[in-house]
């Protein structure tokens, strides 16, 4: 298995459409990808602003295709200019 944790900061003013945008990765990588058995997104109870991800992978392999399909690609190029600072990402096996 291979998994990650990332956390990111959203501009508030841009929190509904991550939330949609978001769903919409989670949705193909669950669906489309046979490597991806999980993609979880949380939103902090204590900041709406920070949203928590986790996602499981049969291996690095699979998570890596994953960084190619176009469902990921959209979602990057949709969201990333509503980053605050740069994302945390925590590799877990």
């Amino acid at each position: 298995m291979f998994s990650i944790f990332v956390t990111i900061n959203v501009q508030p003013e841009h929190i509904k459409e991550f939330k949609e945008a978001s769903l919409g990765d989670s949705q193909g990588s669950t669906r489309d990808e046979p490597g991806c058995f999980r993609f979880d997104i949380h939103q902090d109870a204590t900041n709406p602003a920070r949203f928590h991800l986790h996602e499981v992978y049969r291996d690095e392999t699979a998570f890596e295709a994953h960084r190619k399909t176009p469902h990921f690609l959209k979602w990057l190029g949709t969201v990333q200019a509503w980053f605050d600072g740069d994302p945390q990402v925590t590799v877990m096996n």
